[in-house]
């Protein structure tokens, strides 16, 4: 199904061998999925519905705990422990912050207890297994996305991440590879640029209000880490009468992006297959609760944060541009359908008629 995207793959037979292997899987095992917050809709309503769907078909008799730290360092860690307390034989993570995640994998390890990495890595010598799509390469395609639709001279703001998540300098990593060479020629201009702590869409729209107010609204482009600060920017250009007439990129191709883009406000979204990425990291889960080897689930390897080697299944990805692209991630992802994108204002598109 993912053979028209651009990057990277994912083994599709992983499903079979895992199921085997779920046979052996005790009544009484469990694997906690620690989810890093609700800002961001995707977590709960795609990967972690995706983890648990998955888990459900090849494992049904593991029980799967859902825990969410609302951007909380602390708390994740607090509900880590608690997971092992309640005797959970893998713990599959997406760390609030790479670092202090570490911490995690590591009290786990002392337990026995190996720890995947779910889309964010983890840096500690513990962490057994990362499943990732390609994110440098896909800041680098909001970045071209951007340079594509503007000309010489034009001004853009950048609004980045989070500091703490270790995805976001890699997105931005990619991003700037598109772009430093404009930036130091002229070509574009880089007129604001600010972090948004925890991705919180509240702060990237105070932080694209500074920049609309310090650059008087002379923006033509804005290079958005994920779909919640587009939406965000587009918020704040709306009420200056911009939306529509600046490209704004976007990471997730949440429900609400994909309506902004039908509505032509947002121009490009990465996607990525999450219901893959959630399957790779459920078929791994179940071999290490069955204490076997996963090593033909996930060839490759990665240098973590630490220089440790980590077992890793790259996923693919996809730059979705305007309404082909939305099209195409209505073809391509399960969890999100024509009907729940074809609601309110972009219910009277065309492409919703």
């Amino acid at each position: 199904m993912f053979s028209t995207m651009k990057k990277g793959l994912l083994a599709t037979t992983m499903m079979v061998s895992a199921g085997v292997a779920a046979q052996s899987v005790a009544a009484e095992d469990m694997v906690a999925l620690l989810l890093p917050e609700n800002v961001n809709p995707r977590w709960e309503s795609q990967d972690a519905a995706a983890f648990v769907r998955t888990m459900a078909q090849i494992a049904p008799n593991v029980k799967v705990e859902v825990f969410n730290a609302n951007n909380d360092t602390s708390v994740q860690q607090r509900q880590a422990e608690q997971a092992l307390t309640q005797g959970a034989k893998v713990l599959v993570v997406i760390p609030i912050d790479g670092e202090s995640s570490a911490i995690i994998a590591d009290n786990a390890a002392e337990e026995g207890i190996p720890t995947i990495a779910y889309d964010r890595m983890i840096n500690s010598a513990n962490t057994t297994f990362w499943v990732q799509a390609d994110l440098e390469g896909m800041g680098y395609d909001q970045a071209m996305h951007v340079i594509n639709n503007t000309a010489d001279g034009d001004t853009l703001v950048m609004l980045k991440g989070s500091p703490t998540d270790p995805n976001a300098a890699v997105i931005h990593n990619g991003q700037l590879r598109a772009l430093t060479p404009l930036y130091e020629s002229g070509a574009r201009v880089m007129g604001y640029e600010n972090w948004t702590e925890g991705w919180d869409p509240a702060i990237a729209r105070r932080s694209m209000d500074q920049a609309l107010t310090i650059l008087n609204n002379d923006v033509q482009g804005v290079v958005s880490s994920n779909d919640g600060n587009a939406g965000a920017a587009i918020a704040a250009m709306e009420e200056q009468g911009m939306a529509g007439t600046v490209p704004v990129s976007g990471l997730d191709c949440t429900v609400q992006a994909q309506q902004l883009m039908l509505l032509g406000k947002q121009t490009q979204c990465g996607w990525r297959p999450l219901e893959d990425m959630a399957a790779a990291a459920a078929e791994v889960a179940v071999r290490l609760v069955n204490g076997e080897d996963f090593s033909d689930l996930a060839p490759n390897a990665v240098t973590n944060g630490v220089g440790a080697e980590v077992a890793y299944v790259p996923v693919g990805s996809y730059s979705a541009v305007g309404v082909d692209g939305v099209a195409y991630v209505i073809a391509n992802d399960t969890s999100i359908t024509k009907e729940m994108i074809c609601q309110g204002e972009a219910a009277e598109t065309t492409f919703c008629r």
